[in-house]
């Protein structure tokens, strides 16, 4: 019995995964949507925004939004070189500086506002708020699970 429910474990596991890379598809289509005309990508946006509240190295960005450092650093570079984002001194790290939005970078997040806001309450009334309540404190309670063990589980996976 209890090697059945392992296995069953493991296809929920696996359902699980392929389920949030549907879902990751399915909101990158509608950042590409949302984003569209604006001046951002879906990538800058979510650089932009990552840093949008407090200033972050590039590889804090990279980390809040579980990004590689190195694609980080191209769109946070892009990011600066459009004047929508700047490099600032970091007091804890001579070299690694932090990455903030500039006032056009704000007026950028802030011009999508309406759309996402009209967007997010489409999908609420599809969906309900309820369903979107649980099914974002199910992510957080996962995700923690899964960051308080990630090095042994990422080296798990890599030695397979």
């Amino acid at each position: 019995m209890g090697e059945s429910n392992t296995q069953s474990d493991v296809v929920a596991l696996e359902s699980l995964v392929l389920s949030v890379f549907r879902l990751n598809g399915f909101f990158l289509h509608a950042a590409d949507g949302l984003t569209a005309g604006s001046g951002l990508t879906t990538a800058r946006w979510q650089v932009l925004r990552a840093v949008l509240h407090e200033p972050l190295t590039v590889a804090g960005a990279a980390r809040n939004m579980g990004l590689t450092r190195q694609s980080c650093q191209r769109v946070a570079d892009a990011l600066v070189a459009e004047g929508l984002c700047q490099y600032l001194p970091n007091p804890a790290h001579r070299r690694a500086k932090l990455l903030a939005p500039t006032e056009r970078g704000l007026r950028a997040i802030q011009h999508l506002g309406p759309r996402v806001t009209a967007w997010s309450e489409h999908v609420r009334d599809a969906v309900g708020a309820r369903t979107i309540s649980s099914a974002n404190d199910s992510m957080q309670t996962l995700l923690s699970a899964l960051l308080d063990c990630q090095e042994e589980l990422l080296h798990d996976a890599r030695a397979g």
